[in-house]
């Protein structure tokens, strides 16, 4: 039998730092600090060196292999010294979504037991009235804002750094080892854990970097403002040290004004943000296409379905939308909906169609949608539930029975429909627990919504399933209104029905001032449906 004479070299985050630091060790890192008008600015090189540090201090502080250390921390130079140092030390990142309820904060530092917790001390006020239900042994403090006195419990980031003394211990590097760990937002039930291992942080940060993929490089810089406490800011800040990047971190400050200055002033050629953050930034450069001087950009977007006339808008001042969709069971990038080349041909309408969907899977990915009888095929029109497997997608979730996530061949079942079309590009249609079902038939809220937020008068809008007693559910929209944009029902209800079939429209439109989010930015749509569940007379 003949075997293999490559070497067997292990995919861990050394790789990465190894990588970066003897390569891109001049590439500037910069952090909006929480005045915005103040900046901190170091080297990859600078980063990677204190990473170093914080890993030697973590070990003098106890840590063992495979111990979890959370982290409650915006996004700026000290998280990012968090992803490598933490991983670097043996411990486990564990990146906490601070926009959560507090008691599910509890719940998820106590479920995972992080045995530190490194926090921003901007956050101190979030975390003082948790302190004591927290199971963790130190609270470590990152002077983001500047000195503060602390106090015990409370340790101070920087003077655990000046407890190492230069002798840091490697530890045994494993590639199936945990690196880190995300909860989801736990919209269906209490939030759930999934831990990645090193080899498939290190895939993902190679294969999401491809040109046919999110396309960053060395020649890029780079804004993530997808929260680094959500699904590790989408794989970014592992890409950006790997390749290069240019790293531009935003902080707290997120308003559209703010970023549209800090794109300006660094010259941010990549972005990454939910669509909420698109859409009010396409509201500003609308309103004011003169104001500010910005590079061409490349927009990703995910963690909803972005509209046609988004990713339109956009367009007409140069910023191209790259539409991409994941879990934080992915780690999270599953499908990017770049054009192939195959099919630039194509009329503008229909390549904005297929921008419009999350895309086809990226390498080393694989997905399929089964419905009631079996796998169905990739005509673009059969629907079933989207199915997934790959070397960075879970197989169980943490602390829970290894099968309950698969389907009995192995995939990941992701709880949503979708239809994936012959050329492997996938269209979410809806999350299974909110698709419509009205006279028997399957309308898709995912399509209305994004329809209604074509129209250039609706600011936001979301599509949710109420009961009927003739239908059993029938579809309400709830409409957010530009500024000053006179809408009526039947001004919507004549605009969609030139799209859709009569028994697809919603038979109410009610007028709001926001619609409520998950810690995510996502529709909550369970409190939606709460509000109006006998809006139809149930």
């Amino acid at each position: 039998m003949i075997e293999s004479t490559m070497m067997d070299e292990q995919l861990v985050i050394k790789k990465i730092v190894d990588h970066a630091q003897r390569l891109y060790g001049a590439v500037e890192i910069v952090s909006r600090l929480p005045d915005p008008t103040m900046y901190h600015r170091y080297t990859v090189r600078d980063m990677i060196g204190r990473a170093y540090v914080l890993a030697e201090a973590l070990q003098k502080l106890g840590i063992k292999p495979g111990d979890r250390v959370g982290t409650m921390m915006w996004n700026h130079y000290g998280h990012l010294e968090a992803y490598f140092g933490i991983p670097l030390s043996g411990g486990v990142l564990h990146t906490i979504n601070i926009r959560l309820h507090a008691d599910e904060i509890v719940y998820i530092v106590n479920h995972a037991e992080d045995r530190f917790l490194i926090v921003d001390d901007v956050l101190l006020p979030l975390i003082e009235p948790l302190r004591e239900r927290l199971k963790v042994e130190a609270i470590i403090v990152f002077p983001y804002q500047g000195s503060t006195l602390l106090q015990e419990p409370y340790v101070s980031y920087e003077r655990l750094l000046d407890t190492a003394d230069g002798h840091y211990q490697e530890p045994h590097w494993d590639e199936v080892a945990p690196l880190g760990m995300c909860y989801t937002s736990g919209t269906t039930g209490r939030p759930k854990g999934v831990v990645y291992s090193h080899r498939a942080i290190v895939l993902h940060a190679l294969v999401s970097a491809l040109p046919g993929a999110l396309d960053v490089s060395d020649r890029d810089t780079v804004t993530p403002v997808v929260p680094m406490f959500h699904v590790n800011a989408w794989g970014l800040p592992f890409s950006m040290t790997l390749l290069g990047a240019k790293q531009v971190y935003p902080g707290p400050h997120l308003s559209p004004e703010r970023l549209l200055e800090l794109y300006e002033s660094e010259r941010v050629t990549v972005t990454a943000g939910v669509p909420t953050i698109w859409l009010g930034i396409l509201q500003i450069i609308d309103r004011y296409p003169d104001r500010y001087r910005l590079p061409n950009m490349r927009m990703i977007v995910g963690g909803a379905a972005a509209p046609e006339g988004l990713i339109r808008g956009l367009d007409r001042h140069g910023h191209r939308v790259i539409h991409a969709w994941g879990m934080t069971e992915t780690a999270p990038l599953g499908t990017v909906s770049q054009i192939k080349q195959v099919l630039s041909h194509h009329s503008e309408d229909e390549l904005y169609q297929l921008r419009s969907k999350q895309g086809y899977p990226v390498p080393l990915i694989d997905v399929r949608i089964r419905g009631p009888e079996g796998i169905l095929p990739w005509d673009g029109k059969s629907m079933g539930e989207l199915e997934i497997r790959g070397p960075w997608v879970t197989k169980s979730y943490f602390k829970q029975d290894e099968t309950e996530a698969l389907s009995t061949d192995g995939w990941f079942r992701t709880g949503d429909v979708a239809t994936i079309d012959a050329e492997g590009y996938v269209k979410i249609t809806d999350r299974i627990k909110d698709l419509i079902k009205s006279g028997g038939e399957w309308i898709s809220s995912v399509d209305l919504e994004n329809a209604l937020m074509s129209h250039p008068g609706v600011l936001e809008a979301a599509v949710i399933a109420v009961p009927h007693e003739k239908w059993g559910e029938r579809p309400l929209a709830v409409v957010v209104k530009k500024d000053g944009a006179a809408l009526t029902e039947a001004t919507l209800k004549d605009f969609l029905g030139e799209r859709f079939a009569k028994w697809w429209l919603p038979d109410a439109y009610v007028f709001v001032e926001s619609i409520p989010r998950t810690a995510s930015g996502k529709f909550l749509k369970t409190a939606l449906r709460e509000t109006y569940k006998n809006w139809y007379g149930q």
